[in-house]
């Protein structure tokens, strides 16, 4: 009696944790947990300090400088421009590391030592499997991702003043909504069905990323496609396009996420028939 209570007790203090597939692929995976959390915790402090710091003391040097003659203007606003470059570069592009993760260690290598084949015998269906492997990731992408979308809008709008891209650059029209996450489900996705088809974690992790790369940089190069722009007409009659008003963020914008998000429920389906056929 005094032993249940003592286990009771025990338990009730150490309070609610995962458990089964959900505590393992946690406890396998930490690392690269921890090195997604560092990651929104740095991108959001480089904004914030961004802003906070390294654009109030442009400004200041601006209105310091507005009387003297030469370059000054450009050359801080320029410097401003850089950084915001590459916050957006890396918000962007961090698919590319999901997509190599996904592929390499979290299917990939599970299959290639065996391990996932050893789950299998204890009573875990490969489908049940599967979906603790990408659920859990999937939940870390979203709520990180989330973080990362809410502090980039407010840190690009509160820059118009020194922000050196506009709204239909890649960098900014991805960053400002859900695209970007629809971007990092496609990699997990992606990384998923690539580590089952090849059962190796090198050469998962580069059909991944190699995948992933060409499908950015090819919807990079066709989203204003999804959208009818206006056509303005000169006056001899001629007709020109001219670039997509602001008004066409959204819908555009949209549309390019649910592109995304169809190629990656196709990777998702596919992943699980692929393990279904080879695990019977």
């Amino acid at each position: 009696m005094t032993t249940a209570v003592a286990a009771t007790a025990t338990a009730a203090r150490q309070g609610p944790r995962p458990r089964g597939l959900t505590w393992t692929v946690l406890r396998v995976h930490r690392p690269a947990l921890l090195v997604w959390c560092a990651y929104v915790l740095l991108m959001t402090g480089w904004m914030l300090w961004v802003h906070h710091v390294s654009a109030a003391r442009v400004r200041a040097e601006l209105e310091a400088c507005r009387r003297v003659e030469g370059g000054c203007i450009d050359v801080m606003t320029f410097s401003h421009s850089m950084n915001e470059g590459w916050i957006g570069t890396f918000i962007a592009y961090s698919s590319y590391g999901v997509a190599a993760w996904a592929g390499a260690s979290l299917i990939g290598r599970e299959l290639e030592r065996g391990t996932a084949q050893l789950a299998w015998t204890q009573s875990v269906t490969p489908t049940r499997w599967l979906t603790a492997k990408l659920a859990v990731p999937a939940v870390a992408l979203t709520v990180g991702t989330t973080v990362l979308v809410l502090v980039y809008r407010w840190f690009w709008s509160a820059s118009r003043d020194l922000r050196g891209g506009e709204w239909y650059e890649p960098d900014p029209f991805l960053n400002r909504g859900p695209a970007v996450l629809a971007y990092a489900l496609c990699a997990l996705a992606v990384g998923a069905l690539a580590g089952i088809a090849l059962r190796r974690s090198l050469p998962a992790l580069a059909v991944a990323f190699g995948f992933v790369l060409w499908f950015h940089l090819y919807v990079d190069r066709h989203w204003h496609e999804l959208w009818p722009a206006r056509t303005l007409s000169g006056t001899d009659g001629s007709r020109f396009p001219s670039d997509h008003p602001a008004s066409h963020f959204w819908p555009l914008h949209l549309m390019t996420t649910g592109v995304v998000l169809a190629v990656a429920a196709a990777a998702t389906g596919a992943a699980y028939w692929l393990l279904r056929r080879r695990t019977r």
